[in-house]
């Protein structure tokens, strides 16, 4: 993008968030309006360089002229942190022997944790050998052209088990994270984001299926840090995941934690009416807020409106949904 080009883009946004704040029936203050623009203004810059992570950003919000000021001012919030790059590092610190009746192998403990800033939220899971190897295996059929020049730990037929075996390996994992990271197509792409969350994922759902609320929770919460660092581009893909967290914490019976977690599902889903998580989502809502004591009026107004937007459908229960999921 030419610079002509860049001012006139920043001019027709900031023009149109000026045609947007017209609808609202509360005029922002001089600040709100200088936050917004510098917040659009972060747009603009990351638009040319990250041309692809724009068009992931298209399935999320967008503004429009429906929205209040304080929803307009949220969603520019949503878009300036999204303008940062979130950097992942990866370390390998220790690994563990596991032996079992007819196998052995070695796991490799993994620490994820956020550049830039001190990171109280790191993410730890373990892999095994045969894991790293089936995630290589599916990004050679899918990103051929990327994975030319990257190598990969071999087998060996004998001293796997070896201290220094399993030291080599533990530094070639690290890199090889380290590398496909680097690459945005890879670190973008639902097989590495699988082989980073599936497995606790499979185990969180296998719990809350089998009436172990607990322990399902502490595994989701566990994860949901680290699908919202890798999945940036693309934040309704974190809703099945926030709203087992609700179901969870519902059965539970923290209802006030259910409620938290729902509206960050609902504030992913604002634009997406159609999404399978949605009327389910606001019908555990409108319960969690009469039952706190909140205004409940405002989501059984959207329920009723999309209820007369769209024929008569068997809806299944947020729980319903959640129970689903990750079903092998």
């Amino acid at each position: 993008m030419d610079q002509d080009s860049h001012y006139t883009a920043e001019r027709e946004l900031l023009e149109a968030v000026s045609r947007i704040t017209t609808f609202s029936t509360t005029s922002p203050s001089d600040e709100e309006q200088n936050q917004l623009k510098a917040e659009i203004s972060c747009q603009v810059r990351k638009e040319n360089p990250e041309k692809d992570y724009l068009q992931d950003s298209n399935a999320s919000l967008s503004p429009n002229s429906a929205m209040t000021t304080k929803e307009l001012q949220e969603y520019w919030r949503n878009e300036k942190r999204q303008c940062r790059q979130v950097k992942l590092l990866f370390e390998i610190p220790s690994t563990r022997i596991v032996e079992h009746h007819l196998s052995k192998y070695v796991m490799y403990k993994i620490i994820i944790l956020q550049t830039g800033s001190f990171d109280n939220n790191k993410s730890v899971i373990e892999r095994r050998y045969s894991d790293f190897e089936k995630l290589h295996r599916n990004l050679l059929e899918e990103f051929s052209e990327e994975m030319e020049e990257v190598t990969f730990p071999k087998k060996t037929l004998t001293g796997n088990f070896t201290e220094e075996i399993i030291n080599e390996r533990k530094l070639a994992f690290k890199d090889y994270l380290r590398l496909l990271y680097s690459m945005k197509y890879i670190r973008r792409s639902k097989k590495f984001i699988d082989f980073l969350t599936r497995p606790e994922l499979q185990e969180a759902y296998g719990c809350l299926r089998g009436g172990q609320y607990t322990k399902a929770l502490e595994i989701l919460l566990e994860v949901i840090g680290l699908q919202e660092r890798l999945t940036r581009g693309n934040p309704v893909s974190i809703v099945p995941t926030l709203c087992a967290i609700v179901v969870c914490h519902k059965d539970l019976e923290n209802p006030a934690s259910a409620f938290e977690y729902g509206e960050k599902a609902l504030s992913r889903l604002r634009v997406h009416t159609s999404h399978r998580y949605y009327i389910p989502l606001l019908e555990t809502m409108i319960t969690l807020a009469y039952e706190l004591g909140k205004d409940f009026l405002s989501l059984q107004e959207k329920l009723e409106e999309w209820k007369a937007k769209k024929d008569p459908i068997r809806v299944f229960t947020l729980k319903e949904l959640a129970v689903r999921e990750y079903v092998q």
